[in-house]
């Protein structure tokens, strides 16, 4: 018992940052994602107890989240839309014009994954993302495997065309090799 009660708070400070990605991909406001967070990791040391060791952490912690967001929406269900995010200017990239190219891009993507539907950009953040497996994103989200890989490649296919990228194509190259 005093074992999980010392690793479950040591773990969610390592892991803070994934959740906070993943909730802002949820609610698309970092303050809402802020205070979901929160709430996720004061539910998760209450019951610190019930997480078992050889399970993962980050599908646990990732379940916890999702259900206080699906309440969150279930309360929220009259008070209209919810912000949207607002432009990435809190990012600090170099100057230059490969950085700007980048910003760009960016801006581009994050846009085109607002504009998917929510069940594909959870799946996407899930698995893309946060590198969760087929299993453990099906666990998290409550759904079989097959609906994952499906939700998946609808949202793949969706980014690619709302960014206008192909698959198997690459833009101009620079001097690494990278996408520019």
């Amino acid at each position: 018992m005093a074992t999980n009660m010392q690793t479950v708070p040591e773990r969610l400070v390592a892991f803070l940052p994934n959740l906070r990605r993943f909730a802002i991909s949820l609610c698309r406001s970092r303050e809402l994602a802020d205070d979901l967070v929160q709430a996720a990791c004061e539910r998760a040391i209450l019951a610190a107890d019930s997480f078992a060791p050889d399970s993962r952490f980050d599908a646990w912690m990732f379940r916890i989240l999702r259900n206080l967001w699906i309440d969150h929406l279930r309360r929220q269900k009259t008070a209209g839309p919810q912000a949207d995010l607002e432009e990435a200017s809190g990012i600090s990239i170099p100057s230059g014009e490969a950085a700007s190219l980048a910003r760009m891009d960016l801006l581009q993507v994050t846009a085109a994954l607002q504009k998917l539907p929510e069940e594909q950009r959870e799946v996407l953040v899930l698995v893309c993302v946060e590198e969760l497996s087929y299993h453990d994103a099906a666990e998290v989200l409550s759904i079989p495997i097959g609906t994952v890989m499906s939700r998946l490649a609808r949202a793949r296919k969706n980014l690619a065309e709302l960014t206008g990228i192909s698959f198997g194509e690459r833009r101009s190259s620079d001097a690494k090799g990278g996408i520019v």
